[in-house]
């Protein structure tokens, strides 16, 4: 169903809102945090988005821009976003396209948190988006932050993708 090459986001490529997301794409998960980052040159203007769906029906969904940031910064605030959908006793998994957001999260953070929140090679970048998405985490145990390829086809992550896309378009 997609004439793009892997790796390209059709939402991005064609511009697509998230209606015209919704009728293309019908594979992926069906429930879930869907969360996504964007930039239009790094740093330079950038959006990121992030929708809760449970059976395929958008439970909660919100988008931002801002005029001056960078992919990971948006990245980052998507994930903040995402996880304050989720209730502390909840199990839901959060998606993510971002490997680093992802790794931060899962693999890395708690290290730095130990060592007063510095990397062994220098200062944590984004320490506040960091700091504040790792304590969301930590406080929703049952949210099993996952990645999710970037732009292959799924519904959600591309919606994800066409919120945080949104501030290059009129319609969301």
């Amino acid at each position: 169903m997609n004439s793009r090459r892997r790796g390209q986001s059709a939402t991005r490529a064609q511009n697509l809102t998230t209606a015209e997301v919704i009728a293309r794409f019908t594979e992926g998960p069906t429930s879930g945090v869907f969360t996504d980052g964007s930039c239009s040159g790094n740093p330079g203007p950038g959006g990121w988005g992030a929708v809760r769906v449970q059976d395929g029906e958008v439970a909660h969904e919100r988008h931002g821009f801002e005029p001056d940031t960078t992919n990971n910064r948006m990245e980052l605030q998507a994930m903040i976003t995402g996880l304050g959908f989720i209730e502390p006793g909840e199990a839901v998994d959060v998606y993510t396209d971002s490997k680093l957001v992802v790794d931060t999260l899962t693999k890395w953070a708690a290290g730095w948190k130990k060592r007063g929140w510095k990397r062994a090679d220098g200062p944590v970048k984004n320490l506040e988006l960091v700091q504040t998405a790792y304590q969301l985490s930590q406080d929703r145990p049952g949210a099993n932050i996952r990645w999710i390829r970037a732009h292959d086809g799924s519904r959600w992550n591309e919606y994800a993708d066409a919120l945080a896309s949104a501030y290059m378009r009129e319609e969301v």
